[in-house]
């Protein structure tokens, strides 16, 4: 269950849907409407597409195989399906941060292949956290978090207990995914596609705080 998660739990996810929240922003403003931090939307372009136009079609196949690869990446670095401290989280979110970076430069010089790095990052990050005694937290899209918030408020209604550490866990990232998008409107409208850099930041400054957190608590 999410209430055998640890503390820090609460503030990284908020943190990680944030970030996502800019990055998702981004490219919903500088890539016609295509969303990066997940794929429901591309898979269903890449349909459209398909029967249209077949360079977009191959760029939509490039940005769902990014994600997926950079999910894989996650899923060769960390050991376990738990959320645990002393996992090299920190390493992962050091890459995320340098496939955005790299992502802005190549964007910058209208390499537009540039996107799938920022899928990449995406696919890596919601990978970052995933199951823990049942539980999945994801902080890339909100359609899972907004289901099982609705389940849980309907369980709740006919009488059974209703998970509070849950439930804060999951407003937490869909509060950070929003707040997110305001701000990346908000970096967008300064600074275009190099307003990728500020997630990027953030997931720097990230990795080294869980470093020494880590470092600390261990």
């Amino acid at each position: 269950m999410l209430t055998k998660l640890p503390k820090w739990v609460e503030y990284g996810a908020f943190t990680l849907a944030f970030i996502a929240g800019i990055v998702n922003a981004i490219g919903l403003l500088g890539f016609e409407h295509q969303a990066i931090s997940h794929l429901s939307g591309s898979v269903t372009l890449l349909g459209i597409k398909l029967m249209s136009s077949t360079s977009a079609a191959l760029l939509l196949m490039s940005i769902i195989l990014s994600f997926m690869l950079g999910s894989a990446l996650s899923g060769f670095l960390l050991t376990g399906g738990s959320l645990k401290l002393g996992r090299h989280y920190d390493t992962l979110l050091f890459i995320e941060g340098l496939l955005l970076l790299l992502s802005t430069y190549l964007l910058s010089r209208a390499h537009v292949y540039g996107i799938t790095l920022a899928s990449a990052a995406c696919g890596l990050q919601n990978a970052l956290a995933t199951n823990y005694s049942g539980a999945v937290v994801r902080t890339t899209h909100l359609t899972g978090i907004f289901t099982d918030l609705g389940l849980m408020i309907g369980k709740a209604l006919k009488g059974e207990p209703f998970d509070t550490r849950k439930g804060v866990i999951f407003i937490l990232i869909i509060a950070g995914f929003l707040l997110g998008g305001v701000c990346g409107f908000m970096l967008y409208e300064h600074l275009a596609l190099l307003a990728l850099t500020v997630p990027a930041g953030a997931c720097f400054i990230l990795s080294l705080t869980y470093r020494v957190y880590r470092i600390r608590a261990l």
